[in-house]
């Protein structure tokens, strides 16, 4: 089963995220590839001088871009998006009025059954947009810009040259502190160098496939945002960050485990009980040597279930685990010993 990339792109109506959208759809093409785009946005989306109404679910457009939108279950649509249509890469453009943090769960939710490689997400920033919110910060809308900014790992600060240079210098600050590990970008009218844009973040190779694959999605504080004002002098906490911007316990991660063979239930389940409290989600199919049949198991909030499942289709064995400043090197240790246990009894 071949690999499908997805970029999450974020940002607000009018940050100019649907320009730097058609640039990358240029940018593929030119390479041959199809690519799909899914929008969760409200309302008409304007993409290379044609009105796409968000009422047309599924348009072949733009030389044979594929459009759909999202209506209710994003994982559903995903999936279904890649069984009928076969892209060679999709961008899902998050609504400027969604929580970056759903989105990113319902991509895991289709990487347990088909393999997808989530590429760090861009989150385009309206610079005015931004220093008019910044100067009074309050509101939703900042709250929910910050939370963009926070999972992004690229920055593209648009709009530039509607600021003057000591604001410029000002945001680029803010963002810097916001977001320690990201890459900020500045832009007027998304005018960015597409292929470093898609380097930018990539900082290690994807692992996706045969042996592990993790992604760093969010920085940490994503879901603890209404708490945060940003005075300067709250910043000296984030400071060590920078000592290690590519730490893997910086960031909210993704864990992805592709299983060998079958692993002991009891050892799973006391695995398990001893997951550190970063871990606030885990889902996954697997098949235990002491019962023949495979199970789902879910976990959230300290809490697991495991329930009986017959896959239709040819699912691998894989768990999936999501949370803040986690050790995955502990995770992925202990279920190859698992595993290795298994092999050696045989």
């Amino acid at each position: 089963m071949s690999v499908t990339p997805v970029y999450i792109l974020s940002g607000f109506l009018g940050s100019g995220k649907t320009t730097l959208l058609q640039r990358l759809i240029t940018h593929w093409q030119g390479q041959g590839l199809r690519p799909a785009i899914v929008m969760n946005e409200i309302g008409d989306v304007n993409l290379d001088g044609l009105l796409v109404s968000t009422e047309v679910p599924m348009a072949e457009m733009l030389g044979g871009c594929i459009c759909c939108t999202i209506r209710g279950d994003l994982s559903v649509q995903l999936s279904e998006l890649i069984e009928q249509e076969h892209p060679d890469l999709i961008v899902i453009e998050a609504t400027g009025a969604g929580n970056p943090l759903e989105i990113f769960d319902a991509v895991t939710e289709v990487s347990l059954y088909m393999k997808l490689d989530l590429k760090p997400m861009i989150t385009v920033v309206d610079a005015l947009h931004l220093a008019d919110l910044h100067a009074s910060q309050q509101g939703k809308t900042y709250r929910l810009m910050i939370e963009q900014i926070r999972c992004g790992s690229v920055l593209v600060m648009n709009k530039v040259d509607l600021i003057h240079a000591e604001q410029q210098k000002e945001m680029t600050e803010f963002l810097q502190h916001t977001s320690p590990f990201a890459r900020i970008i500045p832009a007027v009218k998304c005018e960015v160098d597409v292929a470093d844009l898609l380097e930018a973040g990539q900082a290690e190779p994807s692992l996706i496939g045969e042996t592990a694959a993790e992604r760093h999605v969010c920085n940490s504080d994503c879901h603890d945002h209404e708490h945060h004002h940003h005075h300067d002098n709250e910043h000296h906490e984030h400071s060590h960050s920078h000592d290690h911007a590519h730490a893997s316990h910086e960031h909210v991660t993704v864990y992805t485990h592709y299983f060998h063979g079958p692993i002991d239930s009891t050892e799973f389940e006391r695995f398990i009980s001893e997951l550190p409290r970063e871990v606030y989600r885990g889902k996954g199919i697997l098949r235990f040597s002491d019962t023949s049949s495979r199970f789902l198991f879910q976990y959230a909030y300290r809490e697991s279930d495991f329930l009986k499942v017959t896959p239709q289709k040819d699912v691998p064995d894989v768990a999936v685990f999501i949370g803040e400043h986690f050790d995955r090197n502990w995770i992925a240790q202990r279920l190859e010993e698992m595993e290795q246990k298994q092999r050696d009894l045989v």
